[in-house]
């Protein structure tokens, strides 16, 4: 099997392209960076180089491939609408009319969980269970970007899309260097109670969950799935679990969740008013993320994927802490 990997010069993209050729698959890369997929060049992998805003490059990564995994898009709070649109839906829609052109055969595409997000606590929710109005551009976007997945289907692509929640191991790029560089900036505080329980992924498990998209058939092909490690933790204690290991002082002082969100409000109206609108410290969205609960039901995931998440989310810190560290100048 051949497989073109989009984002690969991203951490997601770029750790299952490496696991991919791990498992002995041809794999073609595509990514902005060409120093973010040297490692995967030199593991065998053929890199072309090229912005997938450009259907002429869609066209020509999918020439000879049977699957696509589509890791490649915008993340983020802040910024125009045009932005993620472009990033998320125009690119989204290349790939799938290279994919139908170039006759792949399927098309699996990374997707997110932020399309639930509307800022309050919810625990076990269901694929199905999208709000109304969405809380931001990146939400909304990746959500029209799976309308346009599925809606392939009928022209004869076979699609599956991942919703993967807090995905974390060595090379997470997002998630806890965030975090590392608010807390020694002393920005860092707990939001709430502290006891909100939230959903984590290891890569190893994500990684576990894109290769059975490859392998699957019959009927769990054409559906979305929450992928998550399927236990909630204490946000607050994975977050001083991370600290700790960096020999970091623990996270302990308090910030009531209204406060904070007011806070973030008016930070966020200021921006909007200065000039260029420069991206605010904290967003509201973020102080929601930070104080209340949030977990997937992976049930389908299990009944159609066979998904069974082996790494702890313990592990995958581990994983990431022992990454940290080594990556860090001296």
């Amino acid at each position: 099997m051949k497989i073109l990997v989009t984002g690969s010069s991203g951490f997601i993209g770029g750790r299952f392209a490496r696991f991919a050729l791990e498992q002995g698959l041809e794999v073609r890369v595509n990514g902005r960076r060409p120093e973010g997929v040297e490692h995967l060049v030199k593991r065998g992998a053929e890199f072309i180089q090229g912005d997938l805003s450009d259907p002429e490059l869609a066209l020509r990564l999918c020439e000879d491939i049977d699957t696509v995994v589509h890791c490649a898009g915008a993340v983020g709070v802040w910024g125009k609408y045009e932005h993620f649109h472009q990033a998320n839906v125009v690119v989204t829609e290349n790939i799938i009319e290279a994919c139908l052109k170039r006759h792949v055969r399927r098309l699996v595409h990374l997707s997110s969980p932020s399309v639930y997000f509307d800022g309050q606590a919810h625990v076990g929710i269901k694929e199905e269970q999208i709000p109304k109005r969405f809380s931001d551009h990146y939400g909304k976007t990746k959500y029209l970007a799976e309308q346009q997945v599925f809606g392939a289907q009928e022209f004869g692509l076979e699609v599956l899309a991942l919703r993967p929640r807090f995905v974390t191991g060595a090379g997470d790029t997002s998630i806890f260097p965030r975090l590392i560089n608010m807390h020694r900036k002393g920005r860092l505080s707990i939001i709430g109670n502290g006891l909100n329980k939230v959903d984590f992924t290891s890569m190893q498990n994500l990684n576990d969950a894109l290769f059975s998209c490859l392998m699957a058939t019959g009927p769990a092909l054409g559906k979305v799935y929450n992928i998550s490690n399927g236990q909630p933790v204490p946000l607050w204690d994975v977050v001083n679990y991370v600290m700790r290991k960096l020999d970091m002082p623990p996270v302990t002082k308090h910030l009531p969740f209204g406060l904070a969100y007011s806070a973030a409000a008016l930070n966020e109206g200021v921006c909007k008013l200065l000039p260029g609108r420069p991206e605010p410290t904290i967003f509201r969205l973020g102080m929601a993320v930070m104080a209340k609960d949030f977990s997937l039901d992976i049930g389908r995931a299990q009944q159609y994927l066979d998904y069974d998440p082996q790494v702890s989310v313990w592990t995958a810190l581990d994983e990431f802490c022992q990454w940290w560290k080594a990556v860090q100048p001296n």
